[in-house]
């Protein structure tokens, strides 16, 4: 993507943070937003630890919680589509804070749910604040980041989704036997209420929005020079020249754009299918295939340990050598490690180690992917751009989960299920193949 206002917009500000050193102002905001990731990251993944235990307790096939997997991700996807551009007009910290609040308060709700239909509303709920708070939590990281850094920072930043989903798999493990499955969502609703009052006194907002909209040039002055350090350069206060563009999708549609936003939307899709397939189901593959509870769980942990150093080590990558280059080998060898899943899912170690590279590349490839497209986006949309593709993403991640559940209840072989679910790694790279070359050639 690319835009003649929105780039010399925002051209002031890059000057500033890639002549500036990379400090500690940065990277406390890179922090605090990974923390927030980390409790997004562990409240996407409750329902999957807890699906086994309530649905025995609840007497619910297992096939049936591709409802409750999708209505949570239907939740998200509307929420990114609402958050993006709420965050483009009026600033991404206000949006951050109240998306925290509200999928804290919901998480703790779904502790009290004792039906299948109340669950599933406050699964929808809840993900309308978990998919508001994604792409400003990435938007606003990229904004303090300098240029030359940002794939290395987004991707640090969005480690905290992954780790959160293994960390609280861990956690899972132990309190789901000792207090029930309640006490997950009760302890995803008090981690972020303990988190918003630090999120309300340090978070800043972003200097390319406080630049753009020259709502507080004082603060923006202030919060440059703390970031330029002993760098001594002029801090632009003068409003940019032009008027602001309205945050739209119409807006990432028009001539110039349009290819590269569909491609992007598409490769969204293919790959948040295939993450929330994995995500979702094998735990409960696993647990079907004769693995213990707490085993199949650590399959789930493995997965997203690999999300969370395969998104740094990607992302450190992409910032030297092309980020949808990179994309493009590693969805070819995500494709491979879960197609291998299908054959050996019987095999503990062997299933922990496909686990493990099949997140490093579809988890850890879709973060690295935010921040490509981050980097690529018009500063003055830059929130909507993001969400737009995730939400986008969403129909394939409530497709992923749905289409598990058809397919484990039509009995098909496990190693057919792996297969079918390793294409769109194939079409994944295909597309970041196409979008890293139309980029060199631009």
């Amino acid at each position: 993507m690319a835009g003649n206002a929105s780039t010399s917009q925002s051209a002031e500000i890059d000057r500033i943070l890639d002549a500036a050193p990379l400090g500690s102002y940065q990277i406390k905001v890179a922090i605090l937003c990974g923390l927030v990731a980390m409790l997004d990251g562990f409240d996407t993944q409750s329902i999957a630890f807890v699906a086994p235990v309530l649905g025995k307790a609840w007497g619910i096939a297992p096939a049936s919680f591709g409802l409750v997997f999708s209505a949570g991700l239907l939740g998200i996807m509307v929420g990114q589509l609402i958050g993006g551009p709420m965050a483009d007009r009026w600033g991404r910290r206000p949006v951050i804070l109240l998306s925290t609040a509200i999928f804290a308060v919901l998480t703790l709700a779904t502790a009290l749910t004792d039906t299948i239909a109340s669950l599933l509303l406050l699964r929808f709920l809840t993900g309308m604040g978990l998919g508001a708070a994604t792409p400003n939590l990435i938007t606003l990281t990229c904004e303090v980041a300098p240029p030359r850094s940002r794939g290395t920072m987004i991707t640090a930043m969005f480690a905290g989704f992954p780790m959160g989903a293994a960390v609280g798999g861990l956690i899972s493990s132990r309190i789901i036997p000792a207090f029930g499955w309640e006490s997950v969502f009760v302890l995803g609703g008090i981690a972020p209420l303990l988190l918003l009052p630090v999120l309300m006194r340090f978070l800043p907002e972003s200097p390319h929005f406080l630049f753009r909209t020259q709502r507080n040039p004082s603060a923006l002055a202030a919060m440059l020079k703390r970031i330029a350090g002993s760098v001594e350069m002029p801090v632009p206060t003068a409003a940019p020249a032009g008027p602001a563009a309205s945050p739209n999708i119409a807006s990432l549609l028009r001539p110039g754009l349009a290819r590269t936003t569909l491609a992007l939307w598409f490769a969204y899709f293919n790959s948040l299918l295939m993450v929330y397939f994995l995500m979702s189901w094998l735990p409960t593959v696993a647990r079907a295939s004769g693995m213990a509870l707490d085993t199949a769980i650590i399959s789930a942990v493995f997965l997203n340990l690999g999300g969370a150093l395969g998104g740094i080590v990607l992302g450190y990558v992409a910032d030297r050598f092309g980020g949808f280059r990179v994309l493009a080998a590693g969805y070819a060898i995500a494709g491979v490690c879960i197609a291998l899943i299908g054959q050996f899912a019987q095999d503990e170690v062997l299933l922990i180690a496909l686990a493990f590279g099949a997140g490093l590349f579809t988890i850890g490839g879709q973060t690295a992917m935010n921040a490509a497209t981050a980097a690529i986006s018009p500063a003055d949309f830059r929130a909507t751009g993001l969400g737009s593709a995730l939400a986008i993403g969403r129909i394939g991640s409530i497709a992923g989960p749905s289409i598990g559940g058809i397919l484990l209840a039509l009995q098909l072989d496990i190693s057919v299920i792996f297969l079918a679910a390793a294409i769109p790694a194939v079409l994944t790279a295909g597309i970041a193949l196409w979008l890293g070359s139309n980029r060199a050639s631009n």
